[in-house]
């Protein structure tokens, strides 16, 4: 089978999106299919019309597409021109949009399928368009080393640094639990919105924690394996997250995770008891669990044993596209 998968070309940080569709395009490869990744340039998720045209000549030919939802969402006249000449048209919808509420409903209705990277995700599709006949690929997860943690405890928050991934909310909490022992590193891009890169790296020197929170940018190879190596806690506090791979990540290396409670990371944490997913309508439930965990021993082994053992259990990326092939209609050939 031969896929066109389209993705937006105006994301350039290490997105959970982009990663996503990386391993998919990756692995989909792997069971044999024949994957053509095609980078669309565009303001998306709409785009001038001479991006949308652009997107259409792309869909013309009668393969079967994947296309991102923020390619695809704010496009339906060029996905139903698609669909209608022969061209089996999929959306992979990470999150549903914001705005542009009317384009997107009529992007899902005429495109061949629906996929979403978790039920969260789904749901929150079908919340705002109605019920939706929506195939659930939730992301796999590498293998990786356990961590072996770090004396003072090392907490790791993984994310660009972005006003929903709630950095600045971190920061605080820390600033209020200086009389114990911690290091902490933020791990992602400064360049997704250097206004708010800036207020995090602002709030840093604020309150007096330069010596102990490291705004690293984005890692990558031994840096990125290093600072895993010593975490000891993962935390992520997106306000809104469709999955949060950086969830499985961290059980991956038997790390234990804090996330905010409402979010697609709840499900990728599921029922393993390693962590906590936090109410923070009030921000002290952060402060105080973080000071539970760095003051209670029991506390930290129970959650790392729990990572360790969801580790042993976390789906492999052979699972997502087999899933995806399986909608579009064909087995993959490690399967025959």
């Amino acid at each position: 089978m031969h896929i066109r998968f389209m993705v937006p070309g105006n994301v350039r940080h290490g997105s959970g999106g982009n990663k996503y569709n990386a391993k998919l395009a990756e692995h989909l490869t792997a069971l044999g299919a024949d994957v053509e990744t095609v980078i669309v340039d565009g303001d998306w998720p709409v785009g001038s019309p001479a991006d949308r045209q652009r997107f259409g000549d792309m869909l013309d030919g009668g393969a079967t597409v994947i296309a991102d939802g923020l390619v695809a969402s704010g496009s339906p006249d060029e996905i139903a021109g698609a669909v209608g000449k022969g061209t089996s048209v999929w959306i992979l919808s990470h999150m549903a949009l914001a705005d542009h509420h009317d384009l997107e409903a009529k992007a899902l209705a005429a495109a061949t399928g629906i996929i979403c990277p978790s039920a969260h995700a789904a749901d929150e599709l079908e919340t705002k368009h109605g019920t939706q006949d929506i195939v659930i690929a939730t992301p796999g997860a590498d293998k990786a080393d356990p961590a072996k943690g770090s004396q003072p405890r090392h907490i790791v928050a993984v994310a660009a640094l972005l006003p929903n991934k709630s950095q600045t909310l971190l920061v605080e909490a820390l600033s209020q639990i200086t009389d114990l022992p911690w290091t902490v590193a933020l791990i992602g891009s400064e360049d997704a919105d250097p206004m708010y890169a800036a207020e995090v790296r602002a709030a840093v020197e604020h309150y007096g924690l330069h010596n102990r929170i490291s705004v690293t940018g984005e890692l990558t190879g031994n840096a990125f394996d290093e600072e895993w190596h010593k975490a000891d806690l993962s935390v992520l506090l997106s306000r809104s997250e469709s999955f949060g791979m950086v969830v499985t990540e961290s059980l991956a290396h038997g790390v234990p995770v804090i996330v905010r409670q409402g979010t697609g990371a709840v499900e990728a944490l599921g029922g393993t008891g390693a962590g906590a997913a936090l109410d923070l309508s009030d921000p002290n439930n952060l402060t105080m669990t973080l000071r539970v965990w760095l003051t209670n021993p029991t506390l930290q082994q129970r959650w790392r044993n729990n990572a360790l053992q969801a580790r042993q259990h976390l789906q492999g990326w052979d699972t997502t596209a087999a899933t995806v092939l399986s909608a579009l209609g064909t087995k993959p050939q490690s399967l025959l």
